[in-house]
């Protein structure tokens, strides 16, 4: 005997098409020459230092942070961070979140607008 399969009601298509289940970047080394290369130009414009590091209250191994210092100040300026799909730009100094971005090349752009945009940094 041949099994039989019903088809979803419309209720149930309409709610499954509804779904969105959103993804989680991470920095690739992609990003890391970005960054490199990023912080080479902006010295001249006071950037001072770059670091990756993994967030306190993060599960997995892998970095999720980037903390940028300034010349003008001891404590870091800007902060980098993966939400979901973002990359969210934070001004340290302030504590007070800057824009939120799809790529992390516009979050670097938005802190020094030293290199040319690329969609896939």
């Amino acid at each position: 005997m041949a099994e039989h399969a019903t088809a979803p009601s419309s209720s149930a298509r309409e709610h499954a098409g509804g779904v969105v289940v959103p993804f989680r970047q991470k920095l690739l080394s992609h990003h890391r020459h970005y960054l490199a290369t990023w912080l080479i130009a902006s010295e001249k414009m006071g950037i001072l230092d770059a670091s990756i590091e993994s967030s306190p209250d993060q599960q997995t191994a892998d970095p999720s942070l980037v903390v940028i210092w300034v010349r003008e100040n001891a404590d870091p300026a800007y902060l980098i961070s993966l939400r979901g799909p973002y990359w969210v730009l934070t001004d340290c100094l302030r504590d007070n979140e800057l824009g939120r971005y799809r790529t992390f090349s516009e979050a670097l752009h938005t802190i020094r607008p030293v290199l040319p945009l690329h969609a896939s940094a």
